[in-house]
């Protein structure tokens, strides 16, 4: 039976700043789930735990506890649904470890009212829970990290949440308390029915607890089971260092390791060098890329902002992604990444993604490496065949790029369409399908492979 989600996020977006940090995270977390958020430091994974406990509100969309708005629930109607275990906290006063456990009930006392004997009981089967009873008398300041993080616990656990939420919940804890900490929250989702989502920086701590992974990168990069969240690519991507993921000899679980291997596996062979470069934006090449990674041809993509659904894919599918902030025009830096990859590469491939100024730099990029010899493939959906018109008047190449639609994509007043034409000029190849621009590939790969020597000319054997 399909239930409604405990918690979501319906195209949530938020910043501190200008540039967003969040953008367009959609997520559902179901009741008992136990979930581990997953990304490098500054991802925004604590700045996510604060959007879904209240304490930040969304500047674009909304979070929605069990279908409502968070916002209708008001913030002592949010403290009796979700509980929040932040790193570390310290107290100003002396309080010992049973007054901090009791403050986990304040969302149930009335201002003036005092905590009942159900109250009180509730508390010390959190202090039971946790196993931290004998510590009832001891200053919560004087205590050891693992017990001050099982005290936050065992607060959050008074509290009787539907949800917790744990932020870096192992972090600065030695080995010992940081399966503790973990065996705990398990079991407090196994045994109550606790919903849980952490987050977390051990990669392999997390794919040992949770069954269900959502690596983040500013916004939700993937979302599964550990064996399908942890690829070795992926994480080489969105962390920036090559990883080997497998099963040890004699475990169940999945575990990150450097290339080298602790268990004297061999390093995994470098992927091939990528010969095709993909621009696209806005999911104009959602179908070209999954093309080109079914046909097992590495390719390099971006510059793609943050956030783009494009982005998103290209993490999983492509070599490398050249990526930018989201929102951000392209930047002289990454632009200039872009122009070296296009120096490395021996094939352009531009996919029907609208032209604004904040990306009109690709396409001029694009225009210095035509001019220069390197090969470009416009892939036009809807032309029936592939069509260069270098040889034909201006007049129908603007009749072309108005047949294609081309044209109407232009939102640079004009720049965007002379820069199309001139691509064309250029000897750029119209493909009209995604099979079609994908055999033109093929050949043209295969053709490098060979040692052939490629020299852009005019017509149409442009592409080999």
């Amino acid at each position: 039976m399909v239930t409604d989600p405990l918690i979501e996020a319906q195209r949530v977006t938020f910043g501190y700043g200008r540039q967003p940090l969040l953008y367009d995270v959609h997520m559902q977390i179901h009741a008992a789930e136990m979930v581990g958020l997953l990304g490098p430091n500054g991802s925004g994974k604590t700045t996510l735990l604060r959007l879904l406990s209240g304490v930040l509100l969304p500047q674009q969309g909304q979070v929605l506890l069990k279908g409502r708005d968070l916002r209708q629930w008001r913030r002592r109607g949010v403290a009796q649904h979700i509980a929040v275990v932040p790193q570390d906290l310290h107290m100003p006063f002396a309080f010992t470890v049973e007054h901090m456990v009791s403050l986990g009930r304040t969302p149930f006392v009335s201002f003036f009212g005092s905590q009942t004997k159900c109250d009180q009981e509730i508390v010390y089967n959190a202090m039971r829970t946790c196993d931290i009873a004998a510590l009832a008398g001891r200053v919560f300041n004087e205590l050891s990290g693992g017990e001050r993080q099982r005290v936050m616990v065992a607060m959050a656990l008074a509290q009787q949440p539907e949800l917790l939420l744990l932020d870096e919940p192992t972090a600065h804890l030695d080995i010992k308390y940081q399966i503790e900490i973990l065996e705990l929250v398990q079991r407090l989702n196994r045994e109550h029915g606790v919903t849980v989502i952490a987050a977390m920086h051990d990669l392999n701590l997390a794919a040992r607890y949770f069954a269900r992974l959502l690596l983040f990168q500013r916004g939700i990069v993937a979302d599964g089971r550990p064996a399908e969240v942890l690829e070795p690519g992926l994480l080489g991507r969105v962390y920036g260092v090559h990883v080997q993921v497998g099963i040890l000899r004699g475990a169940e679980h999945l575990s990150v390791l450097p290339p080298s291997g602790a268990d004297g596996e061999r390093e995994q062979p470098e992927r091939p060098k990528a010969q095709v470069h993909v621009i696209a934006g806005g999911g104009a090449g959602e179908l070209m890329m999954r093309a080109l990674a079914d046909a097992h041809i590495p390719f390099v993509a971006g510059a793609l902002n943050i956030g783009d659904s494009d982005h998103t894919l290209a993490l999983r599918l492509a070599n490398e992604v050249i990526t930018e902030q989201p929102y951000a025009p392209i930047s002289p830096e990454v632009l200039q990444r872009v122009c070296q990859s296009l120096m490395d590469v021996r094939l352009l491939i531009m996919c029907a993604a609208p032209i604004g100024p904040g990306n009109v730099g690709l396409w001029r990029e694009a225009l210095i490496a035509a001019q220069r010899g390197l090969a470009i493939l416009l892939l036009v959906p809807g032309v029936a065949d592939s069509v260069c018109v270098p040889d034909e008047p201006i007049a129908s190449s603007d009749g072309l790029l108005q047949r294609s639609g081309m044209a109407a994509r232009d939102y640079t007043g004009g720049e965007g369409l002379k820069l199309m034409r001139e691509l064309l000029g250029a000897g750029a190849v119209i493909a009209g399908s995604v099979a079609e621009a994908i055999e033109m590939t093929r050949r043209y790969t295969a053709m490098n492979a060979a040692g052939k020597v490629f020299v852009q000319r005019k017509g149409s054997d442009a592409l080999p």
